[in-house]
């Protein structure tokens, strides 16, 4: 067991991957029943948020995904549906709760930092660090969208895939300068704090649409 602990607190992706896994399946799961979706509907949006941008993740650096090889994977997820299911019960709006929002924001923190692990692992170059960081934050989100029939909210609303970025960004420089595994700590300050710096200030991105009548 003493082994156990000491792998899991020893490794970065270890535990950022776990971190992020229970985080979004979570908020995953919190927006199907939002939505009124049953219990395997939750099920599939919660487990799809917490696997997709992952997964998307492995392929692109021509691995096996995770999911696809460790029962603990799925654990976590269906832990992190479970959690979503009791606060739904207890809470009368889970989904605008801090505690959802605080979650959103540690999970796209932590699978920034996996996907930037796992990128210059690989041996990528700065681009694809930070691009491989983004897509692990940011596509399982987006799956989960989608399975609800809604324009992906990385295209339209607020500043998240932006700090996704941020923190990828922040990887890959302190990696190059040699700063070990305080990079990886440092990559998820980054992001969790600009996350919720954003959701506080209500940052977004600028639009060009500026209602013309011809895009009606």
């Amino acid at each position: 067991m003493g082994g156990v602990l000491e792998q899991l607190l020893g490794d970065p992706f270890t535990v950022m991957n776990a971190v992020g896994l229970i985080a979004f399946a979570l908020v995953g799961a919190t927006k199907a029943i939002r939505e009124r979706f049953d219990v395997f509907g939750v099920t599939v949006v919660g487990l799809a948020t917490a696997f997709a941008g992952g997964a998307t993740r492995d392929i692109l650096v021509d691995r096996i995904p995770l999911a696809l090889r460790s029962l603990g994977e799925i654990g976590l997820g269906m832990f992190g549906v479970t959690l979503a299911i009791g606060l739904s019960m207890a809470l009368e709006s889970p989904d605008d709760h801090p505690f959802t929002v605080v979650a959103d924001a540690v999970g796209l923190a932590a699978f920034t930092t996996a996907g930037a692990i796992v990128a210059a692992d690989s041996g990528l170059p700065g681009f694809g660090v930070i691009v491989i960081a983004t897509i692990n934050a940011v596509g399982g989100g987006a799956i989960a969208d989608i399975l609800l029939d809604r324009t992906p909210f990385i295209m339209i609303d607020d500043f998240y895939a932006s700090c996704a970025v941020l923190g990828g960004t922040t990887y890959w420089l302190l990696d190059t300068a040699g700063v070990g595994g305080g990079a990886a700590a440092l990559c998820a300050t980054v992001t969790v704090g600009t996350r919720l710096a954003a959701v506080y200030c209500q940052w977004a991105l600028p639009t060009p649409y500026n209602g013309n009548e011809r895009f009606e």
